[in-house]
């Protein structure tokens, strides 16, 4: 057998010698070899190039496809997608860059080394490769879809939309692909489409548990509640215990459970599964309904404690990094920056707190004929990911690597943003608005590349806030959310740099107070109108006329009028709150007043 394949290896490096010079001879090589082994990757490969030498496309495609599918009887490689599908990356990796060394147009190997890359955050060099693979096997699935799914990440959402859009012409049958441009028209406001592409996947597989529930989320955004209720509970019907399905109802605030709906959750609970942090934050809710707070405490306490469990994260970091950007962000930074940047005074930027009242001021906005409400975008953020992997290698660390960034650089990276912004905004408005909560972290970054953008701080009482954070499942995006330790000290870094730049910045970030306009709506929002440059109009007071699709937790509420429900939703949890105030300090004892270094 070892002499076989040696004389087989010896004819396939001769043909291969032949590419260049005789592409038809290394053609009949190639094929000389499968005549006797029919699934060898490597004449497979070779015949594939000399195909697409001689401009035979779709013969080259079915040969190179053929090559990927022999791929899978190679020991390595099946060792490797094993590796792969158990998280172990670097015994991957040690497995697959071997056999690329003497295999490196393997198009099946080179798509699991771009995952690896994916995976440890190596965008372009994951790109790179995917890229490769397609050029040679446009056709290959698994390919196109790791694309995408690499554009989704970075935000490149009409890129991600259009590597998709092959699906429909090639493959309308793949419900991974269907699942993907479902999500990725979600993010670009595309909801109606986007809810179809669900209920195609629903008629095909309906006794999905987890596409009910991704189905009613879509619902719930375009404001059909009833409906939304509905797909969860189909959800409950196929899978009783599940626990994203229980969590999905009980954020429905206008539907309280009832007695059996409770009965069900407990028994979901007491036989264990993968949903019991969801399955306690719904029974918190349960108990708070009826009025039983103790015992919603306790589910939220252990509901909170087995998430916290499931990841790492280190509040020291954000402190830290807080205090890097106070000493960065001083008035001569700026003032030495003056004119720099992309001036275009488009983006309304809302920051501050996740459950501050952030989605009723964005509704407020949005109710205004010049402004586009575009929800949460994730663009900040993916330009902040782009700049510190780029910047990774050579050491330089973030903030401080903004100080590097000349005029150009500000002025393009502002106008790429504005690029990215545009496959959201859909009404021609002359504003629109970003309001991603956590881009209070990055806001020295948006000031610089943005410097004419808008920027609106909405504050809500750190006990209210923090502990609707603590009451609340986050899927992802916000880790200190599980801890009032963490919470408090979270709140204390955002009031902390927010304090910092009205230092640097006088009057350059607006703030609304959740409670004052609770109490005053018309002065605040005249107040808020003034401040981005706007007439006052009259549809801003009946923003809950304004029916827009409203993506966040917040969406029922601001589909009614200013009312003071929950106000004060911590009042009756207060003898558990003690590490909370403890953790806040004097940010809690002076609010509203806060200057920067309450948060030191």
């Amino acid at each position: 057998m070892q002499g076989i394949d040696s004389s087989t290896d010896r004819h396939l490096a001769e043909a291969t010698r032949l590419l260049d010079i005789d592409p038809p001879e290394a053609m009949e090589r190639a094929r000389e070899i499968l005549r006797t082994e029919p699934a060898h990757g490597g004449a497979l490969r070779l015949l594939a190039a000399a195909l697409r030498r001689l401009e035979r496309y779709d013969e080259a495609q079915q040969a190179e496809m053929e090559a990927i599918g022999a791929s899978a009887l190679i020991p390595e490689l099946a060792q490797a997608a094993r590796a792969l599908a158990e998280g172990r990356q670097e015994q991957a990796e040690d497995l697959l860059l071997p056999y690329l060394r003497n295999h490196p147009t393997d198009s099946a190997a080179i798509v699991m080394l771009a995952e690896i890359a994916f995976r440890i955050g190596a965008y372009g060099r994951s790109e790179a490769f995917l890229r490769n693979v397609l050029s040679r096997a446009p056709a290959y699935a698994q390919a196109r879809l790791a694309l995408a799914r690499l554009q989704l990440a970075q935000a490149r959402l009409a890129e991600a939309s259009e590597t998709l859009d092959w699906f429909g012409r090639q493959d309308p049958g793949n419900s991974e692909a269907l699942m993907m441009k479902a999500a990725v028209l979600e993010q670009l406001g595309e909801y109606e489409r986007s809810a179809a592409l669900q209920e195609a996947l629903l008629r095909r597989e309906p006794r999905s548990a987890i596409l009910w529930v991704g189905y009613g989320h879509k619902l719930r955004t375009m404001g059909r509640t009833g409906e939304a209720a509905a797909a969860y509970r189909e959800a409950l019907r196929l899978e009783p215990g599940f626990g994203d399905a229980w969590w999905a109802l009980a954020d429905l605030a206008a539907l309280p459970f009832d007695e059996d709906d409770v009965r069900a959750m407990t028994e979901a609970l007491e036989a264990g599964g993968t949903g019991a942090p969801q399955l306690h934050f719904a029974l918190a809710k349960a108990c708070e309904d009826e009025g039983r707070i103790e015992a919603g405490f306790r589910h939220l306490t252990e509901g909170n404690r087995l998430k916290r469990a499931s990841f790492a994260y280190d509040p020291r970091t954000l402190t830290d990094e807080v205090g890097r950007a106070a000493g960065l962000f001083t008035s001569e930074f700026f003032s030495e920056r003056r004119d720099q940047g992309c001036p275009a005074p488009d983006p309304i930027f809302v920051v501050g707190m996740p459950r501050s009242g952030s989605t009723l001021v964005e509704q407020i906005l949005a109710s205004h004929s010049m402004v586009e409400g575009t929800s949460e975008l994730p663009h900040i953020p993916a330009l902040v990911r782009r700049l510190t992997g780029e910047e990774r290698s050579q050491g330089a660390s973030y903030p401080e690597l903004l100080a590097e960034l000349d005029k150009s650089q500000l002025a393009s990276l502002g106008e790429e943003y504005l690029e990215r912004a545009r496959a959201h905004r859909k009404s021609g408005r002359p504003f629109f608005i970003d309001k991603m909560p956590h881009n209070w972290t990055d806001i020295g970054f948006i000031l610089l590349i943005l410097p004419n953008a808008r920027i609106i701080d909405v504050r809500r009482h750190p006990l209210s806030c923090c502990l609707s954070n603590f009451k609340r499942y986050f899927a992802k995006g916000h880790p200190a959310a599980f801890s009032l330790e963490e919470m408090g000290r979270y709140y204390r870094d955002y009031v902390r740099l927010l304090g910092h730049m009205d230092e640097v910045l006088p009057g350059r970030i607006h703030r609304v107070f959740h409670e004052a306009l609770v109490e005053d709506s018309e002065t605040g929002i005249r107040a808020l109108l003034d401040h981005v440059g706007l007439p006052f109009e009259e549809a801003c007071l009946r923003f809950y006329e304004n029916e827009r699709a409203v993506r966040t937790p917040s969406a029922e509420q601001v589909r009614r009028p200013i009312n003071r429900d929950g106000l004060e939703p911590w009042r009756p949890y207060e003898p558990w709150l003690g590490p909370l105030k403890e953790a806040l300090g004097p940010v809690l004892e002076r609010y509203p007043d806060a200057p920067r270094d309450w948060g030191a």
